[in-house]
């Protein structure tokens, strides 16, 4: 598997360094952004593949970042991983596409799991390898198509 991309979103700065290292330590790329216009402009930057996103941070909340990420990238995967969710937090999280929702304090191999897991059924979605054809990358394409064909056969 190559290296995934993954954002970790979270304004507890030791929380989400002490996160980002662990997770590199388990061959994960990983960047960090303390806030929600921080991700938004490391995003545009570029894409990552799945994004690990808190819900209470000052300025744009995760709620606000996820409804945006998944208006302007929908193939980015989102975990929410919070601290201070509710019920009505999780319902409109997943409304909004999100892939997993989790509470803190979290086991790392759980996390680093899902991540994989979220991963793996981004590359399989066949809306994910129209996107790298429109983009040009015919060859990511094709490799995308062909994976989840043999799966199927």
């Amino acid at each position: 598997m190559s290296q995934i991309k993954v954002l970790l979103v979270d304004d507890e700065k030791e929380f989400v360094n002490s996160l980002a290292e662990r997770i590199n330590m388990r061959e994960l790329g990983s960047t960090v952004a303390y806030d929600g216009e921080q991700a938004m402009r490391v995003v545009q930057d570029e894409i990552p593949d799945v994004v690990v996103l808190d819900l209470r941070m000052p300025g744009i909340d995760g709620i606000e970042v996820l409804r945006r990420l998944k208006k302007s990238y929908p193939q980015v995967q989102v975990i929410v991983l919070t601290g201070h969710g509710s019920e009505k937090d999780e319902r409109l999280a997943r409304e909004l596409g999100a892939y997993e929702y989790l509470q803190k304090p979290t086991r790392i191999e759980h996390l680093t799991k899902l991540i994989k897991k979220a991963y793996r059924e981004k590359l399989e979605d066949p809306m994910v390898a129209a996107t790298y054809a429109e983009a040009g990358d015919e060859k990511t394409a094709r490799d995308i198509l062909g994976k989840g064909k043999k799966k199927k056969d």
